[in-house]
């Protein structure tokens, strides 16, 4: 009897460290290193990934003893605050942008109002309506006089 329940012990342990713990050992590394890794990854986003590159940088150093130079360090920095970095180059961009098209908006109104113009100066020019070859010749209005005896209209003069 006594050996049968020490069979029987045995039997319950072996399974338990044979099958079942190994069992829960996995899913708990497929929780792990599946389904959380999978939500980290989700919840990545590209600026944390740029923090991160410091650390790698850092960790890389130490681990081969590689004298790390302020520049590393600075390098970091610059990664860390890449949002305030970006806006600000962002407005020069928008600003150098807002400058292009305020020049370009006053070429083509130039170009708009030398195009209205086209039309008048073309009138001008008409070679539709061209003189008679006798225009020299005409006579001039029959009605005036060529008289000197009358005297001449200044303005601002009194004659006496």
């Amino acid at each position: 009897m006594w050996k049968r329940n020490w069979r029987q012990l045995w039997q319950t342990l072996w399974r338990t460290w044979t099958i079942d713990k190994p069992a829960a050992l996995g899913d708990w590394l497929w929780q792990v290193l599946v389904v959380e890794l999978a939500a980290l990854l989700d919840r990545l986003t590209l600026r944390k990934l740029i923090a991160l590159i410091p650390v790698v940088i850092l960790i890389g150093a130490y681990l081969h003893r590689i004298p790390l130079p302020p520049e590393l360090m600075l390098v970091g920095d610059v990664l860390a605050y890449i949002d305030v970095f970006s806006m600000i180059f962002l407005i020069g961009l928008f600003t150098r942008v807002a400058t292009v098209m305020a020049v370009v908006r006053q070429a083509i109104e130039l170009a708009q109002g030398l195009a209205r113009r086209v039309p008048m100066a073309l009138r001008r020019f008409d070679t539709r309506h061209r003189r008679a070859k006798d225009s020299a010749r005409r006579r001039r209005l029959t009605g005036a006089r060529t008289d000197d005896d009358e005297p001449a209209v200044v303005a601002g003069l009194a004659w006496a």
